[in-house]
């Protein structure tokens, strides 16, 4: 991409192309998250009411736009569509535009928007899924891992590299190191507390973050996201929210310990390691 396209002048400019084209990312994640726990292809059926079976036509299939048009309701039964159509749109769009804010101000190689977006397509799916279903399905974290590890060949510059065979190593390690750390933790709590302590989908989860983003980026998820789901969760028991035995899935708090690592990075990590060395 040619400098001047990347110019400060041009930033209204990418924000607004980036905004529309993770609405548009948010649409199908929305297809990932309703067919996959079904076992139902998200590539060769068309979309379609689930209520009445009806075909949906393009005008009827444009991001943001048209569950506002028609007031959140199949054209054809007026059965309602759940908002939270709208929302996984609106949520992708709005991470897709401080992604690559992110990249642009802080003068990242161009090629970092690759791992991000599908990072973040991954986080978002993940999310949904594992909140209603209570899994993390292999198609998503199998998808991501092998996405990794070949863009990080092509694009070695991804993991600071300059050589195909380095990007992939390092692409390698992050993939062993993320999912091997976690799958000890979990084999260990099970032991200790004669139950499952983490899930293995968690385990396939970390493995694809740090098959995409390095093996950093696998602790700095599970810390950031072992803080909030602890908040959360201390926080349901205080307001009596929660019921005994009632199963908090990891996976969304991940999801936005991922994040939070692709924002704000290595600044944030820091800041935690010199509160710890204090």
């Amino acid at each position: 991409m040619k400098r001047e396209l990347l110019s400060p002048e041009m930033m209204p400019f990418w924000q607004v192309v980036v905004f529309l084209f993770g609405a548009c990312i948010g649409s199908f994640l929305n297809v990932c998250i309703y067919r996959i726990p079904r076992g139902e292809t998200v590539v060769t059926t068309p979309s379609h009411c689930p209520k009445c079976d009806y075909s949906i036509a393009w005008y009827d299939n444009i991001p943001l736009l048209s569950w506002t048009l028609l007031n959140g309701k199949c054209r054809k039964c007026r059965t309602p569509i759940s908002y939270r159509y709208f929302m996984v749109e609106l949520i992708t769009a709005i991470l897709f535009s401080l992604i690559w804010f992110k990249v642009f101000m802080h003068h990242q190689p161009i090629e970092m928007i690759i791992p991000y977006f599908i990072v973040l397509a991954f986080t978002v799916t993940t999310s949904f899924i594992d909140y209603d279903c209570r899994i993390i399905p292999n198609e998503t974290t199998y998808s991501v891992a092998i996405l990794g590890l070949i863009f990080s060949t092509i694009f070695p510059i991804i993991h600071g590299q300059t050589l195909w065979y380095q990007g992939l190593c390092f692409s390698f390690a992050g993939l062993l190191i993320g999912g091997g750390c976690l799958l000890i933790f979990s084999l260990l709590g099970k032991w200790i507390f004669k139950k499952d302590a983490l899930g293995l989908g968690d385990v396939k989860y970390i493995a694809a973050i740090g098959a995409c983003l390095g093996w950093q980026a696998c602790f700095a998820t599970v810390l950031f996201g072992s803080i909030l789901g602890s908040i959360i969760g201390l926080g349901m028991i205080l307001c009596k929210g929660k019921e005994n035995g009632r199963y908090i899935p990891f996976g969304p708090f991940l999801a936005i310990g991922t994040i939070i690592w692709m924002i704000y990075g290595k600044n944030l990590f820091l800041l935690y390691y010199q509160f710890l060395m204090r």
